[in-house]
């Protein structure tokens, strides 16, 4: 049983100690995550063109994350976290066992996000039963020419229906589930942000409109918005770049990192390809990682030239007046 506090108590220690990191501007490493995000697989039904997984941009393997390995991430990081994100790359309800994961982690606040291909009547009355705290569920357009646009291969009808199955079952057993319907401002949806914002209502839903992460430069034009609170980029010498100036520092490096469906430990959800490997949750335990020399090394050059890395590049993690 988990002692009172420990959350809290953790939470102090972490922010103190990246509070020290970045005024000294040398890595100080104490307490634990407070959330981690774990990649169930990195497999998907869709092949959205910005995305290293739907494009088929993914250099490293693919594959599902076995059930043990989860267990082994649980039993050592549940007393941390505030928040476990079961997603990353892919589509978290391919996993053939997607509903053990939601069991495994029941004591903690969970949050899945889906394409939205998988919610069956059956599905979504699972989903609402499981303790899930919170599903997203991206809609990036209200029709299907407008949606399909980037969900290639997606049917916007198999989603409205998905969402109508969740919020049937929600209502039946009066669930606290939270539901968030996700929108990516692009050119071609931008005027729909209105028509959007009515459905999200009508599905008892909260909205969240993100701007786009954009990773081939010949593709920026095709999908930037006009709307510029929506905008991540400006063009400069004719190369797109984030409108912002890298800050070199960058909290997810003290509170939030990814673990692979293989259990490669990875700074933050923008290392898309697992670039930097922290190390292997096969081989050591996550807290030898977390305070090993790999993850040591990384988070100075964060503050030292964050901008020197590729990755943080296209991040707008720490950038005011830019929506992530």
């Amino acid at each position: 049983m988990m002692r009172p506090g420990v959350r809290s108590v953790n939470t102090l220690i972490a922010g103190f100690a990246y509070v020290k990191s970045t005024i000294r501007s040398t890595a100080v490493v104490s307490g634990m995550p407070v959330s981690v995000g774990t990649e169930l697989t990195n497999h998907c039904n869709l092949n959205c063109p910005e995305c290293h997984s739907g494009a088929g941009l993914m250099t490293r393997k693919r594959g599902f994350m076995d059930i043990k390995l989860f267990d082994k991430i649980i039993s050592e990081l549940e007393p941390y976290l505030y928040y476990l994100i079961l997603y990353f790359q892919g589509e978290p309800m391919m996993h053939p066992r997607f509903f053990s994961f939601l069991e495994r982690s029941q004591h903690i606040n969970t949050i899945v996000s889906t394409n939205g291909h998988f919610l069956s009547a059956e599905n979504a009355e699972k989903i609402v039963r499981s303790g899930l705290s919170k599903l997203i569920i991206s809609v990036d357009g209200i029709d299907q020419e407008t949606y399909s646009s980037y969900r290639i291969n997606g049917d916007l009808t198999k989603v409205m229906d998905g969402l109508k199955n969740l919020s049937e079952a929600r209502g039946k057993i009066s669930s606290p589930l939270k539901l968030e319907i996700q929108f990516l401002v692009n050119r071609k949806n931008e005027q729909q942000i209105p028509s959007v914002k009515r459905f999200a209502r009508k599905m008892n839903a909260s909205l969240k409109l993100k701007s786009m992460q954009i990773i081939n430069q010949e593709a920026v034009g095709t999908w930037l918005p006009s709307k510029q609170k929506f905008v991540r980029y400006k063009k400069k010498e004719g190369i797109y770049t984030i409108k912002k100036r890298l800050p070199n520092r960058c909290a997810r490096l003290w509170f939030n990192p990814v673990i692979t469906w293989d259990g490669k430990v990875i700074p933050c959800c923008f290392d898309k390809n697992a670039c930097h490997i922290m190390g292997d949750l096969n081989e050591k335990s996550f807290r030898d990682i977390w305070e090993g020399p790999e993850y040591r090394t990384f988070r100075e050059k964060i503050l030292s030239d964050r901008n020197a890395i590729e990755i943080c590049r296209n991040c707008t993690s720490g950038l005011k007046g830019v929506r992530y």
